[in-house]
């Protein structure tokens, strides 16, 4: 199978958009008519150049309001193909799309169309060119497949095929599997593209609102199955309009679009057996059952406040490390470690961005395959020796630079426990912490879907739909991704303004990637006595939010007092109850949440979150000041 992305799907000059495509991994490129216009070299030299880039054309596009016309502009329309024929012997490519007309004159008729194109057919057959068909979704009177698979039927020619482009089948929800019945051989060229589902104009909707497969919310792993089971084995291309992606790093929408390609096939190939692809196998997506550890960079009196926050919240000092100037914190199954060296990738985040967390173990059954299909979607492997040089995980780079390590049962981490570090004494009770919940990722809006998309093709991951959370100085959307058994859960929050909390901590970190680490407890309330006990100091929560909570629930007697007493958050959804305890800010903008979540609750407290960010920016450092 070759992979293919159009050019319109990324942004800067042509060089650019094909360096871009390259690097990612791709095999061919959708020159669009447009960004080969507005380049100021011929179709030849254009040409070179992107087979200087090793890339192949895949396609010429779009050839637009060709069919069913009227003289004299039925002739204009067969001389602008003949002209468009010379562009693409020059450029070197043997495919062009038709899209079907939304010319205002068009008259319509399946066996028009067919005539027309049969005529034009034999024209581009005297060249060795093929023209593909295509179905646009608001086609003036072509805009089903299944239509345009008719005329393309009854033109009757080898040189004229089907093009198929999954939003205009799924946006107008069309059964995917009508495609199953169309001779492979004849179906010419496939362009992929997703979208969020909105009920808007499908013209508008479809140049502002495409993303990758995978990103939004249509089937597109169904659309593929059925144009896979016929036997189809040309190109596999994106076409993505996407307003965020045209102001976005080329590089990094090229691979995304590359990731999202690999990772489809790929469940295409687990769910249609028999599919010849020509891809090579991968790993399936990875099970992550949890996080093994949580890596913190800091230094000096921030080290210093940070410890001491730990101590308050019921770690211990587990162990110090017998050479290096880290130490482990541990309360349940909760590891963190803080990591004060001058050199290694810990000091190189702390130059960059203060204190932050730098480096996530997340607990999968094979770190070996995790690290395989990272790699096969275009990860960027990253190497360091854990302890002196005894152990070397499997990791990749995270989310700002940060690592993932992939800790499995045979991969000897608990060994770097026991050997690397030197055990300190018990300090006494813990709080009751168990596990960590989930962490809490803030980015810029134009990395939402990017970071949405490297969880759920990486892991066995669900993602929610995306929330809009209200800050008191603007919008945070929210989206979380979510293994399949809970055990590793993530909640992504995107903001367009450094007024926000969220965009307030990325201007001060310089773009850290933990917000928030929320740790798991058995009894939030016998958790709140033992914090208290420690110096633990909650974010204060106001009157009124408990004022509001009685007249929104019908709570046992008591439980409102014993909320208000320990500035405790309370949710329920479906009888299943929900407690957040939130710490005032820490050393590097960190906040820790502590959360108990009843069986069958599986959000985030999303209905508290405007009040909690109020409170947390009333508490907030005056700007200007430096952090604490």
């Amino acid at each position: 199978m070759k992979t293919s992305i159009a050019t319109v799907t990324v942004a800067g000059t042509l060089e650019e958009k094909l360096a871009a495509i390259a690097a990612a991994g791709f095999d061919g490129v959708e020159i669009f008519e447009q960004d080969f216009v507005a380049h100021d070299g011929g179709p030849r030299e254009v040409g070179r150049m992107v087979r200087d880039h090793g890339l192949d054309i895949t396609l010429f596009q779009p050839f637009r309001d060709f069919e069913c016309l009227p003289e004299p502009l039925r002739s204009k329309a067969f001389d602008r193909a003949r002209h468009k024929f010379d562009t693409m012997a020059d450029l070197g490519t043997d495919r062009m799309l038709i899209c079907s007309s939304c010319h205002p004159r068009a008259l319509g008729g399946i066996d028009r169309a067919a005539d027309d194109l049969a005529e034009l057919g034999d024209i581009a057959r005297e060249r060795g060119l093929r023209l593909g068909y295509e179905a646009l979704a608001w086609g003036r009177h072509v805009n089903d497949h299944r239509d345009a698979w008719e005329i393309v039927r009854r033109a009757d020619h080898p040189s004229v095929g089907l093009v198929l482009d999954s939003f205009h089948s799924l946006g107008r929800k069309l059964d995917p599997d009508s495609i199953r019945s169309i001779p492979g051989d004849r179906i010419f060229f496939v362009q992929l593209a997703d979208a969020p589902a909105i009920e808007m104009d499908l013209l508008y909707w479809s140049r502002h609102f495409r993303n990758m497969p995978g990103e939004g919310d249509l089937g597109v792993e169904r659309f593929m199955r059925a144009v896979m089971a016929t036997g189809y084995t040309g190109p596999i291309s994106l076409e993505i309009f996407n307003d965020h992606f045209r102001g976005s790093d080329p590089q990094s929408v090229a691979r995304d679009g590359y990731r999202s390609l690999v990772a489809l096939m790929d469940d295409v190939r687990r769910a249609e057996p028999g599919v010849s692809q020509e891809l090579p196998e991968i790993p399936a997506r990875v099970a992550a059952e949890g996080i093994g550890f949580i890596e913190i960079a800091t230094r000096g009196d921030e080290a210093d406040d940070l410890a001491a926050s730990l101590r308050s919240l019921g770690f211990d000092l587990a162990g110090r490390h017998r050479s290096k100037e880290i130490d482990l914190w541990r309360q349940g199954e909760i590891r963190i470690v803080v990591n004060r060296e001058a050199e290694g990738h810990a000091a190189h985040t702390w130059n960059a961005r203060g204190t932050c967390v730098c480096d996530i173990g997340i607990e999968v059954a094979s770190g070996e395959d995790a690290l395989s299909r990272a790699r096969a979607l275009g990860a960027d492997p990253f190497h360091q020796e854990i302890g002196v040089g005894v152990l070397s995980l499997p990791a990749i780079r995270g989310l700002a630079g940060s690592v993932l390590h992939f800790v499995d049962g045979t991969n000897g981490l608990d060994r770097v426990w026991t050997d690397e570090f030197i055990p300190a004494p018990p300090e006494g009770p813990d709080a009751g912490l168990t596990h960590v919940d989930h962490l809490d990722q803030t980015m810029g809006y134009e990395d939402m879907l990017s970071w949405t998309l490297f969880y759920t093709s990486l892991f066995d991951m669900q993602k929610s739909p995306i929330l809009d959370v209200i800050d008191p100085n603007g919008l945070i959307r929210a989206q979380d991704v979510t293994s399949r058994r809970g055990g590793f859960r993530v909640t992504l929050n995107a903001t367009e303004t450094h007024r926000t909390l969220a965009g307030g901590f990325l201007a001060d970190s310089f773009g850290a990637s933990v917000h928030q680490i929320a740790m798991s407890t058995d009894d939030i309330f016998a958790t709140a006595r033992a914090l208290a006990a420690r110096g633990f100091d909650p974010l204060p929560i106001p009157e009124n939010y408990y004022d509001d909570l009685e007249a929104r629930f019908d709570l046992p007697p008591g439980l409102l007092d014993r909320l208000r007493e320990a500035d405790i958050l309370y949710d329920q959804i479906g009888g299943s109850e929900f407690f957040q305890l939130y710490s005032r800010v820490l050393p590097g903008g960190l906040y820790v949440e502590i959360v108990q979540r009843a069986p069958g609750y599986h959000r985030y407290g999303e209905a508290n979150a405007p009040f909690r960010i109020a409170a947390q920016k009333r508490l907030a450092r005056p700007k200007g000041m430096p952090r604490i």
